[in-house]
Formats: structure tokens, sequence, C-alpha cells
């Protein structure tokens, strides 16, 4: 019986030690070189191009479908950019780190082999962006909306690629929420574009 009760009390010291260390390692802020740190500096980028995307197209008068979707995703995409400022100052990190765009993807693969992009997928050129604010109506929804297929497919991927290195709750969640709903515009914006006689760039 004393055994028994002495191996009873170790099997419960072990999972509480083993809790802790769970709940330390959750508790623990990211390091300045974690993917966590990488993907809130670069999705933070990545979606304020997105708001001035959406302004540029919502300030020139277009059909209230597009001004709509536009209106959304200034909102959206404004308050997680909000939502990564302020893990980084919860974490103690500066909000522009010295790495690349895209860094904190290289080596972070299941098999350690991950490459990181050249650069951040879906965003729009300088001269795609003066060229949207040089439009007006439709031409400007058409290529607003071409433009916002691209930057969510690309917001997409590097959401995806946080998935895949990743176990920390609050930007698990804040990156399946980004895969779930920007997938949605993506058919969105599609259905658009097909109205307007058009297609997503290839």
């Amino acid at each position: 019986m004393q055994k028994s009760r002495t191996l009873f009390a170790a099997a419960v010291a072990l999972l509480l030690v083993a809790g802790a260390f769970v709940l330390f390692s959750s508790l623990r802020p990211p390091s300045d070189t974690s993917p966590e740190a990488g993907f809130a500096r670069d999705m933070g980028v990545h979606h304020g191009q997105a708001v001035e995307m959406s302004w540029l197209v919502y300030d020139r008068g277009t059909a209230p479908d597009v001004r709509n979707l536009a209106f959304d995703i200034i909102n959206t995409q404004s308050s997680q950019r909000g939502r990564f400022s302020g893990w980084l100052e919860q974490w103690g990190l500066p909000e522009n780190g010295g790495r690349r765009p895209m860094a904190w993807m290289v080596g972070h693969g299941h098999g350690g082999t991950v490459d990181a992009p050249a650069a951040m997928p879906g965003m729009a050129t300088k001269e795609e962006l003066a060229r949207l604010k040089s439009l007006k109506g439709q031409e400007a929804e058409v290529l607003f909306l071409q433009l916002m297929i691209r930057h969510h497919q690309g917001g997409v991927d590097m959401a995806k690629g946080l998935l895949a290195v990743s176990d920390r709750d609050e930007v698990v969640r804040m990156a399946q929420k980004i895969v779930g709903g920007q997938s949605g515009e993506i058919k969105l914006m599609t259905d658009l574009l097909r109205h307007r006689g058009a297609a997503p760039l290839t």
C-alpha cells in the first residue's frame, strides 16, 4: 500500500512539473528572432498596405459592394495591426526588427528546411499603387480587386507558414482567423471581378 501511494505521489508530481513547464513555455515571451515576432512585424506591414489600397478605392466613389468590402478590410486589418503592435510591446520587442522580411521562416519547417520568400508575398509594387491612384470608377474597382486577391493570397500563405512553426496560442488563433477570413474574401472578390467581366491576375 505504501509503495502504491509513493508511486501515485511521484506520478502526480511528474504531471505537475510537466504542466508547469508547458505553462511557463507558453507564458515566456518570444525572442526577437522568433517566428512569432517576425510574423507580427511582417504581417503588420502587409496589413498596412491592404489598408492603404482599401482607402484608395473607398475614397473614389466606387460601387457599394466594393466600398463595403474596402471598409471591412480597413476595419479588420487595422484592428489586427493593433494586436500585432500590442504583442511586440508586451513581449518587450521593438516594432521594427533588424532582419529582412520573412526571415522568420528560414529553418523553421517541420524538417528545418523552409526557405523564406525573397519578399513578403502578395505585396503590390509602387507602380501598381500609382496606377491604382490614377484610376476611377470600374477601372479602379477591377484593379483593386485584382491586387487585393493577390495580396490576400500572400497573407494566407504567411499565416499558414506561421501555423507550421508555432504553437503559441494567441498567435496561432490570429493566424487561423486570417486564413479563414481572407480565404472567404478571396472568393467574394473573385465573384465581384467576374460580375465586372474580369479575372484575377495570373
